[in-house]
């Protein structure tokens, strides 16, 4: 019974890194499209008319 909670534990504490990892790599991603769609308004906003 016990090597059954262990090894459950142990499977949800992989699964938990991994998907942390995931979550980490998306994060940064969008934060870098983030930053380069907004330099790109920023550079192109002198050429917008209203």
């Amino acid at each position: 019974m016990k090597e059954d909670i262990y090894k459950s534990m142990n499977n949800v504490g992989t699964a938990n890194i991994v998907i942390g990892s995931i979550l980490v790599v998306v994060g940064v991603a969008a934060g870098v499209l983030s930053i380069v769609t907004g330099a790109r308004l920023l550079a192109k906003k002198d050429n917008l008319l209203f």
